[in-house]
């Protein structure tokens, strides 16, 4: 396989992966596994109870979450881009179906699939202080 890196970076390309999730049904017993079995500690819990991120001592980050709809279990990756917006335009210029960009107190995201039906999210961090 070969493989051509990319160049042109802007606010609509994606630059890595901020996070890899599973989704669960039960959040807080997904805590508890990841936290008491495999001995990650929560780096961020959400607010309402709904998921939680570990980062992990090489920088990554693993999430948990319970989504509002559909299937509770599964995984999908976040792609970590500059601009939301300029990401969400660019991917549906290129016949890609995004779900408008929403914000959290953390992030902006906007959710997708591939053509097996795989979730991923368009995802802009905030800058924190």
């Amino acid at each position: 396989m070969s493989t051509t890196p990319q160049t042109a970076v802007n606010g609509a390309t994606i630059i890595g992966i901020d996070l890899a999730a599973c989704l669960t049904g039960d959040p807080q017993r997904s805590i508890a596994f990841y936290r008491d079995v495999l001995g990650m500690n929560p780096t961020e819990l959400d607010d309402e109870g709904r998921g939680a991120e570990f980062t992990l001592p090489d920088g990554t980050t693993f999430g948990i979450w319970k989504p509002d709809s559909g299937n509770a279990s599964g995984g999908t990756m976040m792609f970590a881009v500059g601009n939301i917006d300029e990401a969400v335009k660019a991917i549906r210029e290129r016949g890609g179906a995004l779900s408008d960009p929403m914000e959290s107190p953390v992030c902006h995201m906007s959710f997708g699939q591939d053509p097996d039906g795989n979730g991923f999210i368009i995802h802009q961090r905030k800058v924190r202080d």
